[in-house]
């Protein structure tokens, strides 16, 4: 079915936003409040609430990590050693009693994670998040000195350790221990307007086959990212009874320890960027802020070239099609894959 129109998605920070919004006669205010991250509806009060952002590891040892199948928009990113490392952006994490592990951040997650306003949670870091994460428009929670060498520790108290896993694979955090943290901190559990960027990607009214593109659009019932990410493979077989990409990690379906499921999403981003190796320990930076890089979308078995731009650190990256409009996203969630310019992505 080829794509009508675009539905532009609007997180509602106010009430009195709540109330401006066009609505259909006789349809309920509450029945047009959809997620800005997924396009499903949802209530007002979950509408303003601030997300997580927490980051995650991708090592073998430390699978399945509990509570990422509530990301809505998973990000994967390379990190030293030739190992990458997840970000989960969660929004209704207020309920859960496990999650994690946790571990440590780096300076190239932080402009991915501030386009969504939300509290970063991790475990440390290294020195080259110093300047950044200590100003204070950025809300953090961690297990430990934020940026590793120094730093506070802002919340560490919340955080617990298991003894099914040996450190640094043991460190967890719980919703309860985020709200927590957060009023001791005085961290706002809604989205701050003054830095909060209420437009981010635009989702297809309907289904978006991707057929409208026409032979450009290839089919991709398998995504392979081995030469991306050669420690994790991870990859994406598409299912068609559902209408998402099932991933896996290692080799094996990447599931959630806390309800055994495999992690799905709707949409799947491939993002090249510009990177560089800032020392012999292997640190990386990543350019996040471009406009002349490329990548590939995939959904519902199929996809295109895309490019993308972001402008600032708390503005949205935008992805457009070769024909310079942006794209639509199918409603559900959204896998990224932040990869190194000159790394490939195979699909089939």
């Amino acid at each position: 079915m080829k794509i009508q129109k675009a539905v532009k998605t609007v997180s509602l920070l106010t009430a009195a936003a709540l109330m401006s919004v066009c609505l259909p006669a006789g349809r309920a205010q509450a029945e047009e409040v959809r997620s800005v991250y997924t396009n499903e509806a949802i209530s007002p009060e979950a509408a303003l609430t601030r997300p997580i952002a927490v980051m995650m590891p991708t090592d073998k040892v430390a699978q399945p990590s509990y509570g990422i199948s509530h990301a809505k928009i998973l990000y994967e990113i390379m990190e030293e050693g030739n190992i990458s490392r997840q970000m989960a952006v969660i929004d209704d994490w207020q309920g859960l009693s496990k999650i994690g592990n946790i571990r440590s951040c780096r300076a190239y997650y932080i402009p991915q994670a501030t386009e969504w306003d939300p509290i970063l949670v991790h475990f440390g870091g290294v020195v080259y998040m110093k300047d950044r994460i200590s100003l204070p428009d950025i809300n953090n929670i961690s297990g430990t000195y934020e940026y590793g060498t120094g730093g506070a520790a802002p919340g560490a108290g919340v955080f617990f350790r298991t003894s099914d896993r040996k450190a640094p694979h043991n460190a967890y955090i719980s919703g309860s221990g985020i709200t927590k943290a957060a009023g001791q901190l005085g961290y706002s559990l809604t989205l701050r307007p003054e830095y909060y960027n209420t437009k981010h990607f635009t989702f297809a009214q309907g289904i978006n086959t991707l057929e409208q593109y026409g032979p450009a659009a290839a089919v991709a019932n398998k995504i392979d990212l081995s030469d991306i990410f050669p420690y994790t493979r991870s990859a994406f077989t598409y299912d068609p009874a559902t209408g998402l990409y099932k991933k896996s990690i290692h080799g094996s379906a990447q599931v959630d320890g806390a309800n055994g499921q495999q992690l799905a999403f709707a949409n799947v981003i491939v993002q090249n960027t510009k990177w560089e190796q800032l020392d012999q320990k292997g640190y990386l930076s990543f350019q996040n802020l471009d406009a002349t890089e490329d990548g590939y979308f995939f959904t519902k078995g199929r996809g295109i070239h895309v490019t993308w731009a972001k402008t600032a650190e708390y503005s949205p990256t935008v992805y457009f099609d070769d024909n310079g409009n942006e794209i639509q996203l199918n409603e559900g969630k959204t896998y990224i894959a932040v990869a190194q310019k000159g790394r490939n992505v195979n699909f089939s």
